[in-house]
Parts: C-alpha cells; structure tokens; sequence
C-alpha cells in the first residue's frame, strides 16, 4: 500500500525546512527529526534529538525483516500509522495489573516483562509515556533491535533517556524531560515509511 501524503502535511515539511535546514544530516536521522519536528511544531528537537545512522539503520533492516513492533501504551500503537503488523501493546491487560502488585513495579514496567515474554529478542520498542517502562527494559536481557525512548514527565523522564544512551543499546533518544506518544510514533513512523518507500 502506498501512502498518500496530504496536503497539510506537503505544507507543514515545507514550513519546517523553509525554517531549519536538516541537510546535513543523515538520511534516517533527518527523516526521524523531521518527523518528531512535524509531529510536534517544536523545532527544539532539532537540537535535542540524539539519532544514531547506525542504529537507525538497524532498525530499519529489523523493520524489513519483520521484527514485532513493542509500544509502552496505547497512545503510542495508536499513533504508529505505518505499521504492517500487530503491535505488542500488554499494559492494559489484567496480566500486567497483577504483575504490577505482585512485584511492586509500575503497570508499564511490568507490562515491558510481558511482551519480552512475547517478543523475545530482536524487536523494536517504542516508549512515549512512561519513564519506569524504559528503565525497566534497561535492565532486562531483551537485546532490542532499536529502542525509541522518548517519554515524557517530571519525574525519571530525563534520566531514563540518559540511562538508555549510557547503556550502548542502539537508540533514539531526546535530551531532556519532554517527550511523548506523538513524539515516539512519529520517530517509529519515519522508519516505517522509509520502509514502505523500499
């Protein structure tokens, strides 16, 4: 399926780049920050994205090859428009309501333990919300494909995505407290669609 562009969205990429020029980025990394500044109308990010080519690039090959697609929350898989499968999504199950007062973690934390179950090793996870789903995959054996950490608060937002660059793991990740669901969708989207280009 090819994937109509509309109008509004032609305009707003011509407003961003008559505005800041990405050239010298990247291809992936110009496609990932142009799309979190598209999504968002926060030319901030340009600055405090933190791509890596490589990583995307893995990425994008794991995406070709079909790797399952992990979401923290559902406003995430909501906004993940290009996807051509299932996206892995266990926080609102009961399963993840009782791991959480079983072991004392955070509902997202423990819903990240449930889809490591599901997915094993090798998949891309985007987390836009919730700053304990991210820390929680930090500690886990998951061996992502990418991870998409942008979530957003006060509290461990910030420190997670330090966390996740320190860790090595291939990455996106912003500098700084704000992030989101949009915000991590459209970083996932920009892959997507350049797989879809392919």
């Amino acid at each position: 399926m090819t994937r109509v562009v509309h109008p509004i969205e032609r305009e707003s990429y011509r407003i961003l780049r008559d505005r800041v020029d990405l050239s010298h980025l990247p291809p992936l990394s110009r496609a990932v920050t142009e799309r979190v500044v598209h999504a968002s109308a926060d030319l901030g990010y340009v600055t405090e994205l933190v791509c890596d080519e490589a990583a995307l690039e893995g990425g994008l090959a794991a995406l070709r090859a079909g790797a399952p697609i992990v979401a923290d929350v559902w406003m995430v898989a909501a906004g993940i428009t290009g996807a051509n499968r299932d996206i892995v999504c266990p926080v609102a199950e009961p399963a993840a309501a009782e791991l959480a007062r079983d072991t004392g973690l955070t509902r997202s934390a423990a819903a990240v333990r449930i889809a490591l179950d599901r997915v094993g090793p090798g998949a891309v996870w985007v987390v836009g919300c919730a700053p304990t789903a991210l820390a929680e995959l930090l500690t886990l054996d998951a061996a992502p494909a990418l991870v998409v950490g942008l979530p957003v608060g006060f509290v461990g937002a910030a420190e997670s995505k330090a966390a996740l660059r320190a860790s090595g793991l291939p990455a996106v990740s912003n500098v700084g407290e704000k992030g989101g669901s949009a915000v991590a969708a459209a970083a996932l989207n920009a892959l997507l669609y350049q797989e879809e280009a392919a």
